[in-house]
């Protein structure tokens, strides 16, 4: 197992910036600050691509400057095959084009708007990912 470090300072910091920025992006833009749908749009769209992509900008930059003020990153699992890494990218990718939205506007936007399917979604997201997570802890140990 890969030790974890308890930040609950921190975590509750970024959570807090989160919700910040999904209420400012519903507030001026009407928009929903699903991650994958911005990302998706912003490649293949023309409209309103600008703010796309000085939102994920933003994103990046406030991931460095988080570091940078804290000295804090995350870690990753080293040794692990690069294979996996882009499969499991990819169907993350297809799962969130066929569940109409990913973790961050399911979980973060949706259930703050009480919605039903963002509920249902972001318990199957959540269920699968420990499912797997727990099958597959042992394999690349």
């Amino acid at each position: 197992m890969y030790p974890t470090e308890f930040t609950p300072y921190l975590s509750f910091i970024g959570g807090i910036i989160i919700g910040i920025s999904a209420i400012w992006l519903m507030l001026f833009h009407g928009r929903i600050a699903g991650i994958s749908g911005i990302v998706k749009t912003a490649l293949f769209q023309e409209d309103g691509r600008v703010w796309r992509i000085l939102f994920v900008v933003g994103l990046v930059l406030g991931g460095a400057i988080g570091f940078h003020l804290t000295g804090f990153s995350f870690s990753y699992r080293e040794g692990f095959p690069l294979y996996l890494i882009i499969i499991g990218g990819l169907l993350v990718g297809l799962g969130t084009s066929m569940g109409s939205g990913c973790t961050s506007g399911h979980g973060v936007c949706g259930i703050s708007r009480i919605s039903p399917r963002s509920i249902v979604a972001t318990i199957v997201y959540l269920g699968v990912g420990i499912i797997v997570a727990t099958l597959t802890s042992s394999m690349f140990l």
